[in-house]
């Protein structure tokens, strides 16, 4: 085993990828199987570096040239303004040395210029961009600094024709070219896997806590939906006998619905595409026909409907069908946390490889397990849980015709399916989004996922619906249509916005962007600093609690029960705006910083 050169906290002299150039940086880990050294440079990006692209220190100290034929290795950095090669005497002839100065100092500049003009390409994260002269630009100004600089490197290329180098030097410059132009394409820093250092969610004591109080929320919420007075005061709500919250037929049930959208997923229709790079530079394809299964799975209800099956079956049962929802749940988090532990290092999620039992199981072990070409974190998110929480909402539709004896469901009820249904559509046919959030770049596939995909989603955001049923709401038609409104400016800003982030994630050089402005950052992605992204920092999160307040609204205000949905959608997309927050501070540094003076509201303009 090779011995370690560099201490953590020594700050060195590290080579940035794809360049010659050398920054200082400051180790600050190192991983005894990989031999890879995580170093941070001055504006807070973090890379893994070979050792041999780190150098001490001392190795870059400037000696003084000897004389002016002194080899180029030697020659002082800073020279006296009467012996500027740039500058020779009239009538003088330069020296080779002086000419190979001139030459190395001016290619230094056009590499420096290159690196700070350097453009993000579609959905590729191999590019850098430096620290630019101006914070923000787009892509015509780019392309004008590009055509400016094109008669200088024509200049150097024909000055480098007639040149006289020593063959150590030729083959440096060999080098140098072969490692591709700036503008072209700058190699992929291979980054591992390494411990999570950082525990959020309270560490591994309040995980521990979080995997028993996530299902007694769940069942709590449930419960007090069916008494007649769902007040605060009445809590505890009187407890069920264990026996009655278990039937194995509800369970297989439930077991034919998961393996049922299992199978529309598996069906060869939809488009494939691939996921953002890994931290391997790799890509994961994923087939997109999440829309057809909600067809597919329409039709068939439509089908049970059509010969009078009894969907009521699912309202009586409501709460053993959340228990077999939340037994699943751990069943498959069990499954997942022992797979993950013969899993590959690379493969593991940057923010579940702690190391402690709880903590890895409660926030998922491995980033993306997979049965063959199956992805179960990205089936679960969308298919099973979703879809359900839709079938849900119709068949508390036709409880509360059947229990009240109505032709027709109440304006209020008609409502809360309508909107919940356009936001289901909406994920579904703009499924490929989804590939470029938190849950699927960033967490893995724990717990915390699987009981909220398959568990709180349905049972959860389903809880207006199954109120209105017990709790029937009158609401005016002014007073709907004025909901209806609030809704839809929730809905455009959630949607445009959404819309606006991924297609510039997906190819921010694509002409329709052209109008968007951005800061380059050294990871090669941009932030946006204008349209919705330039008004907050989450306008998606801003229109989905707008949207989570109107799905509310219809259920009156007699009690805060129905309103438990937005109080909690509130409190979780400011946690995720915080740990994107400080995710986003660590990966792109002064950028960021310069991002957040730009940007400085966070999702309610003017309040947060």
């Amino acid at each position: 085993m090779p011995n370690r050169r560099f201490a953590d906290g020594e700050v060195v002299m590290g080579r940035w990828p794809g360049s010659v150039l050398y920054y200082e940086v400051q180790v600050t880990n190192y991983d005894e199987v990989t031999h890879l050294y995580t170093v941070k440079y001055k504006d807070g990006t973090e890379l893994a570096l070979k050792e041999s692209d780190i150098k001490s220190q001392s190795s870059f100290k400037h000696r003084k040239s000897q004389s002016s034929s002194s080899s180029p290795s030697r020659r002082s950095s800073s020279r006296s303004r009467s012996r500027s090669p740039g500058r020779p005497a009239k009538g003088r002839r330069r020296s080779s040395s002086q000419s190979r100065e001139h030459k190395d100092d001016k290619k230094k500049i056009i590499q420096e210029t290159n690196l700070a003009l350097l453009k993000p390409s579609e959905n590729n994260t191999r590019r850098y961009n430096g620290e630019p002269d101006s914070t923000e630009r787009n892509d015509t100004s780019s392309k004008i600094l590009e055509q400016k600089l094109k008669p200088d490197l024509e200049i150097e290329r024909v000055l480098d024709q007639y040149s006289l180098r020593p063959r150590e030097e030729e083959k440096k410059k060999e080098e140098i070219y072969s490692e591709k132009k700036v503008f072209e394409m700058v190699k992929t820093t291979e980054k591992v896997s390494s411990k999570t250092k950082e525990l959020e969610f309270g560490g591994r004591f309040g995980t521990f806590v979080l995997i028993f109080f996530l299902p007694a929320t769940v069942f709590y919420l449930l419960l007090m939906c069916e008494q007649d007075d769902p007040s605060l005061m009445n809590f505890p709500p009187p407890m069920p006998a264990l026996e009655s919250l278990w039937e194995a037929r509800v369970f297989g049930v439930f077991l034919l619905w998961f393996f049922l959208q299992a199978l529309f997923y598996l069906l060869p229709i939809g488009k494939v595409v691939e996921g953002l790079p890994l931290s391997n530079g790799t890509k994961l394809q994923y087939r997109i026909n999440g829309f057809y299964a909600f067809v597919l799975t329409a039709a068939i209800i439509g089908i049970l409907l059509y010969f009078q099956f009894e969907l009521h079956y699912l309202y009586e049962r409501f709460l053993q069908f959340a228990v077999s929802a939340a037994v699943f749940s751990v069943g498959l988090s069990i499954y997942l946390y022992i797979r993950s532990l013969k899993a590959p290092e690379a493969d593991l999620a940057p923010g579940g490889n702690s190391g402690y039992l709880v903590y890895d199981f409660f926030t998922g072990h491995e980033l993306n397990p997979r049965i063959g070409s199956f992805d179960l974190k990205y089936f679960c998110e969308l298919r099973p849980g979703l879809i359900g929480w839709v079938v849900i909402n119709l068949v508390m539709l036709l409880a509360e015709m059947k229990i009240h004896n109505q032709s027709m469901p109440s304006l209020s009820m008609i409502l809360v399916n309508s909107f919940q249904l356009l936001y289901v559509v909406d994920a579904l046919w703009n499924e490929e989004a989804v590939l470029t959030t938190m849950d699927i770049t960033h967490d893995g596939f724990g717990f915390m996922l699987a009981f909220g995909d398959l568990v709180w989603v349905p049972f959860v955001y389903s809880l207006q619906a199954f109120y209105l049923v017990g709790h029937p709401t009158a609401i005016s038609w002014p007073a709907a249509a004025a909901i209806i409104i609030l809704n839809g400016i929730g809905y455009y800003i959630f949607r445009s916005a959404n819309s606006q982030k991924n297609s510039f994630r997906r190819n921010p050089a694509d002409p329709k962007l052209a109008y968007l402005k951005f800061i380059p950052t050294a990871t090669g992605k941009g932030l946006l600093v204008t349209g919705w992204w330039g008004f907050v920092r989450h306008p998606n999160y801003l229109g989905d609690i707008i949207m989570a307040l109107a799905w509310s609204l219809p259920c009156g205000f007699n009690h805060i029960l129905p309103y438990f949905y937005v109080i909690y959608f509130i409190c979780l997309l400011v946690h995720r705006e915080a740990r994107d927050e400080h995710h986003c501070k660590k990966k792109y540094g002064l950028a960021w910083e310069k991002y957040c003076q730009r940007v400085p509201y966070r999702i309610f303009p003017y309040i947060y």
